[in-house]
């Protein structure tokens, strides 16, 4: 049984009405996120590749268009709020990735990296239409980068969220470790008592909110991910980085946004990713560890904003 509601068709689901439009709402307004007052915000499908993709589409078709990318176990729910925030000047696109959200899964778990960046190249080229601002967090700052790679003429500017080509093994360990235990549950407070743990950034009002994205019910009661397991029995539950000399071929302008007390990028390798990158910047938010988007919202649209309005200035 899903927890949430979603288009069933390639038809749009209007979802800026609600309770779960008003949680949100309400969460903005804990966090001080200011974001217009009439929203556009659907849940749509569309077939790329011959799967099924399922995306969310906040504010008008003909604005800018911004593209995001989740990380890996997570959704385009993940940056529901940031999305609020753009909406009013930007046209933006949260996709669900391969196996992720409410997306179809890959028939043959195939989950590599350039595997989900043709699709994110499919998406833009057939469902957006014109080249766009991307914003990828760690899996999804990976595959962001390979398109920026492999099709440059569709990536205006570029944000990579706590990820790079040298990545800290301790902290992916963790997050792999984390995965791995928490599988299936009784009830829902049982795995919100377990993120607490892990994610001490975030109220357990917020991250109550959005768990019901990245859940379902199983038929004998018990709450399971919505994410394809099978990646982490696959080469794709460690995904291939590119190294530094291949990302200096990026010649778009590229934010490289490190958390800072993550353990998954580290300070040193951020800021040499941040260097080689011919249009390169670094910048660390505080108050957050690798999801940096999700527990300090407000530190990350700050620096999101202020690197897009320079890159719109000195275009």
């Amino acid at each position: 049984m899903y927890l949430n509601r979603f288009s069933d068709s390639t038809g749009a689901l209007d979802l800026a009405t609600g309770p779960e439009f008003e949680s949100l709402r309400s969460s903005a307004h804990d966090l001080g996120i200011t974001h217009p007052e009439s929203v556009r915000f659907v849940s749509a499908n569309t077939v790329l590749r011959h799967q099924r993709f399922h995306f969310l589409h906040w504010g008008e078709a003909d604005a800018a268009p911004v593209l995001i990318l989740h990380g890996g176990n997570q959704s385009a729910h993940s940056w529901d709020l940031v999305s609020l925030n753009l909406c009013g000047e930007w046209s933006v696109y949260a996709l669900d990735q391969r196996g992720h959200g409410d997306s179809e899964w890959s028939r043959g778990a195939h989950y590599d990296v350039p595997e989900l960046m043709r699709d994110a190249e499919a998406f833009i080229r057939t469902t957006i239409g014109r080249p766009c601002i991307m914003i990828g967090h760690s899996m999804g700052g990976l595959v962001a980068s390979e398109l920026a790679l492999h099709a440059p003429e569709l990536v205006r500017q570029l944000v990579v969220v706590d990820i790079g080509p040298e990545v800290n093994d301790e902290g992916r360990k963790l997050i792999r470790e984390f995965v791995g235990r928490n599988v299936e549950f009784d009830d829902m407070n049982e795995f919100l008592d377990r993120v607490m743990k892990y994610d001490p950034y975030r109220s357990r009002e917020h991250i109550e909110r959005t768990l019901k994205y990245n859940l379902i019910r199983r038929a004998d009661g018990k709450y399971v991910p919505k994410a394809d397991r099978r990646r982490f029995h696959t080469n794709a539950s460690v995904p291939s980085i590119p190294d530094l000399e291949t990302m200096r071929s990026i010649r778009c302008k590229v934010l490289v946004v490190r958390g800072a007390t993550s353990t998954v990028l580290l300070r040193d390798a951020a800021e040499r990713f941040a260097n080689v990158l011919p249009a390169g910047e670094f910048v660390e938010v505080p108050d957050c560890g690798h999801n940096v988007a999700q527990q300090n919202t407000p530190g990350f649209l700050a620096v999101l904003r202020a690197f897009l309005t320079r890159a719109d200035d000195n275009a």
